[in-house]
């Protein structure tokens, strides 16, 4: 199971308890930190790789909103606060969810379930405009910073545990993602999974067998659960 690493910014000690202890109960959640303002959440989100936070508005030093404003690429954010007020200003920022106090444990578990049906932000799949087709292409983060890969220079992709390599004709990416969750993505540009830890674009193959394809000289198996509907697509070509 994918975990998502979040911290919590709350200067109430009883009010952080109590999310601690939900985060806690949920498997895919991996608590980082607990800090009492945005000043030692933002040293934290320098220091970590954080997809979820769940953030106070009245914070001493800075304020919630102003802090969301601070972040380039913010995380994931969901705002639990005593105060209704900040909804509409909130949601203008982005939130994925608004949590009033006092937060129930169902409420907490319906926030932090829309973090899985979220595409990761660090993919974002460029969109036609105009009359003009554009060229598909995706972000991905690697070393901290956004790269841009068109989709018609990806070879395959390769699963790596928590992370995937994304290959070209010259350069390969490796960037923090679940392959489950850009197969699906991939799809729409002529990509098709042929194997749990490989995605793989189609016009790219030179030559398969029933066993495994050929992309730029690098046999890639097919695996045995994959087979007949690979072998079914690939005939259709």
């Amino acid at each position: 199971m994918e975990k998502y690493n979040c911290i919590i910014v709350e200067d109430e000690p009883l009010a952080a308890e109590v999310l601690e202890d939900y985060v806690k109960q949920v498997p895919f959640l991996n608590l980082k930190a607990v800090c009492t303002d945005a000043i030692y959440a933002l040293e934290t989100l320098q220091r970590n790789s954080i997809d979820v936070v769940f953030l106070d508005i009245h914070l001493p030093r800075l304020k919630g909103l102003d802090f969301i404003k601070t972040l380039k690429n913010p995380p994931q954010v969901i705002i639990t606060t005593a105060y209704r007020d900040y909804a509409v200003e909130s949601f203008e920022l982005s939130v994925l969810d608004y949590l009033v106090k006092p937060i129930n444990f169902n409420r907490f578990l319906m926030a932090v379930n829309k973090i899985r049906n979220q595409i990761p932000k660090e993919v974002v799949v460029s969109a036609a405009t105009g009359s003009q087709p554009s060229r598909p292409f995706i972000f991905v983060n690697v070393n901290k910073k956004k790269i841009k890969v068109y989709l018609d220079q990806v070879l395959y992709i390769e699963s790596k545990k928590e992370y995937i390599s994304i290959v070209t004709n010259n350069k390969s990416y490796l960037t923090k993602f679940q392959i489950s969750d850009i197969e699906e993505l991939l799809a729409k540009n002529d990509f098709i999974r042929i194997h749990r830890s490989f995605i793989i674009s189609k016009p790219k193959i030179d030559a398969f067998t029933a066993v495994d394809v050929e992309i730029n000289g690098q046999h890639i198996p097919i695996g045995r659960s994959y087979k007949e509907l690979v072998l079914e697509q690939l005939g259709e070509q």
